[in-house]
């Protein structure tokens, strides 16, 4: 069977950053947002809990329309959703506004779902795990670099300027799938889309495809866990500005860049279940001697944000695989299964959020976000040890 026509990797690689660009660009600004529409912090928040439980929402659904009517049309109609709620946010002057708003920009989840059924469209397995681990490496300047670029944006010209990014990262994204990306799906679905959406029993009965999602949800987990406990910790703990919090909210990314240029270069000469088990069990050394070092009485800033770069390295080992293996227990449902699976991942990761917020709202925050971290992980490192199990009966 001929492969459809390839996107650029720049393509795919700025479609899975935009999602991610989307989450933490503003997180320096939140106070600053409150303190405007004289809100409360807790609500303010839900511009992160609530974006990720729409998101996931939103995943479900996505992953069958791309199925059946394709790739490229739900992705452009997703990204204009986008570009039409981040100027509804800029304009905003009330906080029910801006919120109603924001969660209307979640559309731009499906640029990360579609994006890696686009892969999985174009690739078989092994070279799919590869290109995931490419694109992850270089998209995971996004996460990195983006909470840095809020918080100057917010220092220069306000906490508005990050919803003007938007607009023009949304409109320039907008242009280059119209160009760049054609339609790689060759399976269009048939019988209408209840019958496509009926496809998920199939895959909610597979053992292998809630394995691989445990360990997914729990792996980003613990991101989201980060960005839902570090910020509060680097203010009232450390004492941190805003800006030096930018700067340590890149430490997970950092690290998850470096993880998935080690598994791009791992992939096709060592076993993924392999470089995935590695993966976890970083996730659960290096907070794991933060958890005792904060326990002995260190308390450093940067021992908390050194010990959560692991989180980040582990997470680039195991996500290009464990993504990969997710949509190959039913290819021709590629597009539900990377819904399917990003739709629990960010409703664990909405979950996670909100636990942290609780976790660290006593004394002792760094303690507890890092104990919390390790809880997660070695949820995480389980459900990987139990897939590969199941895959060797299989075998």
């Amino acid at each position: 069977m001929t492969l459809p026509k390839k996107p650029s990797l720049l393509t795919l690689v700025l479609l899975t950053g935009i999602s991610v660009l989307t989450l933490n660009l503003f997180l320096p600004s939140l106070s600053r947002i409150a303190d405007e529409f004289e809100a409360d912090y807790a609500l303010v928040s839900l511009s992160i809990g609530g974006y990720l439980a729409v998101s996931a929402v939103l995943q479900i659904v996505m992953g069958p329309l791309s199925d059946l009517y394709g790739r490229r049309p739900v992705l452009l109609a997703g990204l204009a959703i986008f570009i039409l709620a981040s100027i509804g946010c800029y304009f905003a002057q009330d906080i029910w506004v801006f919120l109603g708003f924001r969660l209307l920009q979640s559309a731009v989840v499906g640029a990360m779902v579609i994006s890696r059924a686009v892969v999985n469209d174009i690739a078989p397995r092994a070279e799919a795990a590869r290109l995931l681990g490419q694109i992850g490496a270089v998209m995971a300047l996004a996460p990195m670099l983006a909470p840095v670029l809020g918080g100057v944006l917010d220092e220069l010209f306000g906490w508005r300027a990050n919803f003007a990014a938007f607009i023009l990262i949304g409109v320039a994204m907008f242009a280059l799938v119209w160009v760049d990306l054609p339609e790689t799906n060759t399976h269009l679905g048939k019988g209408g889309f209840g019958a496509h959406f009926r496809s998920y029993p199939e895959l909610l009965g597979v053992p292998l495809f809630w394995a691989h999602c445990s360990c997914l949800v729990f792996s980003i987990g613990g991101f989201f866990a980060f960005l839902g406990g570090a910020p509060q910790v680097a203010e009232t703990q450390f004492g941190l500005t805003p800006g030096w919090v930018g700067v340590g909210m890149g430490s997970v990314p950092a690290g998850f860049m470096l993880g998935n240029y080690l598994t791009g270069r791992l992939s096709g000469r060592v076993p993924l279940s392999r470089i995935v088990l590695a993966g976890r069990w970083l996730a659960v050394i290096g907070p794991g001697i933060g958890v005792v070092l904060f326990a002995l009485g260190v308390d450093d800033p940067l021992l908390m944000f050194g010990c959560v770069v692991f989180i980040g390295l582990g997470n680039g080992l195991t996500s290009p695989g464990v993504n990969a293996s997710v949509m190959m227990v039913a290819p021709h449902l590629a597009g539900s299964a990377s819904g399917l699976s990003g739709a629990l991942t960010l409703a664990g990761g909405a979950a996670l959020t909100a636990i942290a917020g609780v976790v660290v709202a006593g004394t002792g925050g760094a303690l507890a976000l890092l104990s919390l971290l390790v809880a997660v992980s070695v949820l995480s490192l389980l459900s990987a040890q139990y897939a590969y199990r199941i895959e060797a009966r299989i075998a």
